[in-house]
């Protein structure tokens, strides 16, 4: 493909409706159980208050052959890919890199996120000497955080966001319609947060307005429900509706969700699934029959 017909795919790619979204979390330290992972749940539930349909959670490790193949297959499949670790500043850091190499991009110091990260950050206390205008190894390991893949062809301010006026952090946007995002929890968040006023045009139904979520709370066993959950996935499916069990391990209850956009269709079964569950609805899926 040539670079026009790549920047051209990568244009569409970055104004098409949001339907479906991917979450890529990179990291030795998530799989090797170190860390424990949040942000996917996070980015869960911020697709699901926006009504994209989150299709696939990935962990990884920091390692360049799985970031390449992970990333270019899931910007290719689905509407909004975010990505999470391994863009700080460490030799294992190698996310930029890898994505960069995924679609064939050089990689550059950004010049306005340097600007903004002199402006914004603070020497570490164990710094008290660091000069941002003397040339030292750790000034070099803090541009390897905003030595960003570029397209050329491409306007700069679709590939590199600043949507935290009080952050340095930029968000890189690979294709498109690839965000990469820090793996700090605290960071994660605000940046996508921050990514939802350019989100909702894109959205059919913007705030998930149209997304409706009922809980059941049923006294029964999953095993005592499971036949008649079953018949009644198959009337939900032509509506697009999804039935699901939890169980409630230590408690008297379980739960039984139904969750789709018809919400007409959904309220009209409030009592056969009360009745078919031998329960109640209910607020909340942590409410019991109790509550």
């Amino acid at each position: 493909m040539s670079l026009s017909a790549t920047s051209q795919a990568a244009n569409e790619r970055s104004k098409r409706t949001i339907n479906t979204a991917a979450c890529l979390i990179i990291g030795d330290e998530v799989l090797g159980g170190k860390t424990v992972d949040t942000n996917s749940a996070y980015m869960a539930k911020f697709c699901f208050n926006l009504g994209i349909d989150l299709k696939r959670i990935e962990v990884i490790g920091d390692e360049e052959s799985e970031i390449i193949e992970a990333v270019k297959r899931m910007s290719e499949t689905y509407d909004f890919c975010v990505t999470s670790g391994g863009i700080g500043p460490t030799h294992d850091d190698i996310t930029y890199s890898s994505i960069a190499k995924a679609f064939d991009l050089p990689l550059i110091l950004h010049d306005d996120a340097f600007a903004r990260m002199k402006r914004l950050s603070r020497p570490h206390p164990s710094q008290p000497n660091f000069d941002w205008n003397t040339p030292s190894a750790a000034l070099e390991a803090k541009k390897r955080m905003i030595i960003l893949p570029n397209d050329k062809s491409r306007p700069d301010e679709e590939q590199v966001l600043f949507v935290d006026e009080t952050l340095w952090v930029p968000i890189s946007v690979v294709n498109g319609n690839v965000h990469i995002l820090p793996g700090v929890p605290r960071l994660f968040e605000r940046l996508l947060e921050g990514l939802k006023p350019g989100l909702t045009p894109r959205l059919k139904d913007p705030e998930g307005k149209g997304v409706v979520r009922m809980f059941f709370a049923t006294p029964l066993a999953e095993s005592a429900v499971a036949e008649y959950l079953t018949e009644l996935q198959k009337k939900c499916d032509p509506k697009g509706v999804k039935v699901g069990s939890y169980p409630r391990w230590g408690k008297s209850w379980n739960t039984v969700t139904l969750v789709g956009r018809d919400k007409e269709f959904m309220e009209g079964l409030t009592d056969e699934v009360a009745k078919g569950v031998q329960g109640k609805r209910v607020q909340r899926d942590d409410e019991g029959l109790d509550d």
